[in-house]
């Protein structure tokens, strides 16, 4: 839409601004200062300690089961949501989640589908978490291949700079407002292919149809490419060099971007910041094959970027010797099922490691203390002797066991090992 028809009651701004104000004081406050000063010094691989943080993706109910939003228009409701997960991150479970001084929000986007709409067979909506099933809607690769079409692309910007002077005139100075964020969560393709094949045919099109599945990843690359292009040509990018969210978990501070040439309030380049790439689906192809139909496709929008963080839950080890090739390569994920000894010596003081433990830790029937500090002392005791800048993210958790309070116990475990390891 165009027209931007938020209602602001008397009741909602004064939520918002409280709520605000109390965000303001903890980020200009010194502890705040101490962990973003950590964030530049792990970006450039001279960190002083791990950074600690933890991510849900059942959000603040989980460590605040009975949470009730005051705000009630929806609008309100979702910066009231934002707020408080700010803050809880600070007064609650205590990890490094910094907390910049503003508010971010984004361009009002819209992309097509790829001339065939994707479809998930999803389980009944019970109030439990279940498996997707992704349908397929190519069976033939080689005989339907002509039904796809490159996305195309459009923007609202009286919306999106509508919504942007409304919310900078709501929080009255006490936060400020920027455009900030990227539209896609990852750039990685894989997960665009599956959704296309099925995640089966993409393993059996490596040996049976390998012509036409290089046709498809070609395609893809060359559909993210205009995506970042067009971005880019009609200034719709933004920096995500603070406290952004650039990877699977990791926050963006560095001083590295945006490039030295850039000037305050010019458009934003692609080679101004970071992305994120991953190919989760191929955990179970090996590397040669990953070499082959995969590596050169993403790396060909590495080479456009100012800075890559690369991998989520695939083990990356097993692959090292390609990635370690990709352009502007800057952290990588090491995911539970990684040969952490490995990963810790081969990035060393290069590249950011980011360990992401096993969510089970936190999840599961017993809260196992002594299980949770043997795990994050070897990985800080493997840090420090390859001399890595570590960031530990607790992610990827469903539940916590009907006690709200773990993931506060999980950080402060983490606190205690890193201390005693780095003092």
């Amino acid at each position: 839409m165009s027209t931007l028809d938020w209602k602001v009651t008397q009741h909602d701004r004064d939520i918002l601004l409280r709520l605000a104000q109390q965000v303001r004081t903890i980020a200009d406050g010194p502890r705040n200062r101490e962990i973003v000063r950590q964030w530049y010094l792990h970006d450039e691989c001279k960190a002083e300690r791990p950074l600690i943080l933890t991510e849900t993706d059942g959000g603040m109910k989980m460590v605040f089961p009975d949470l009730k939003l005051e705000c009630r228009e929806e609008w309100a409701r979702n910066q009231e949501y934002g707020l408080r997960d700010r803050l809880m991150h600070v007064e609650t479970i205590g990890d490094d989640w910094p907390l910049d001084p503003f508010v971010g929000t984004g361009w009002w986007l819209k992309f097509s589908d790829y001339g065939i709409p994707f479809h998930q067979t999803r389980p009944e909506d019970t109030g439990a978490r279940g498996a997707n099933h992704i349908d397929a809607v190519i069976t033939d690769l080689e005989k339907e291949f002509h039904k796809l079409k490159p996305r195309t692309f459009s923007v609202d910007r009286e919306g999106s700079l509508a919504a942007r002077d409304f919310l900078a005139d709501l929080y009255q100075g006490i936060l400020g407002v920027r455009m900030r964020g990227y539209p896609c969560w990852t750039m990685g393709m894989t997960f665009t292919a599956i959704s296309i094949i099925g995640l089966e045919s993409l393993m059996l099109y490596m040996y049976d149809q390998p012509e036409a599945l290089h046709r498809l990843m070609a395609f893809l690359r060359d559909d993210h490419l205009g995506l970042m292009k067009w971005l880019e040509r009609e200034g719709l990018l933004n920096l995500n060099n603070e406290g952004d969210y650039i990877g699977s978990g990791s926050r963006g501070y560095t001083r590295a971007l945006p490039q030295p040439d850039w000037v305050p309030g010019s458009p934003v380049r692609l080679r101004d910041i970071w992305c994120l790439l991953e190919s989760q689906e191929t955990v179970g192809v090996g590397p040669d094959m990953y070499e082959e139909f995969i590596f050169p496709y993403e790396n060909a929008i590495a080479q456009l970027v100012g800075r890559v963080y690369y991998g989520c839950c695939e083990p990356v080890n097993t692959r090292w010797h390609v990635l370690e090739r990709m352009a502007n390569l800057k952290r990588v994920s090491v995911s539970p099922w990684c040969d952490q000894e490995f990963m810790a010596r081969v990035l060393g003081k290069r590249y950011g490691y980011s360990r992401k433990p096993n969510p089970a830790q936190v999840s599961t029937a017993v809260f196992d203390a002594d299980l949770i500090r043997r795990d994050l002392r070897e990985t800080m005791v493997l840090a420090k002797e390859h001399g890595c800048s570590l960031e530990i993210a607790m992610k990827d958790v469903h539940t916590l066991g009907g006690e709200p309070d773990r993931l506060t116990r999980w950080v402060k475990i983490a606190r205690e090992v890193s201390k005693d390891v780095f003092g």
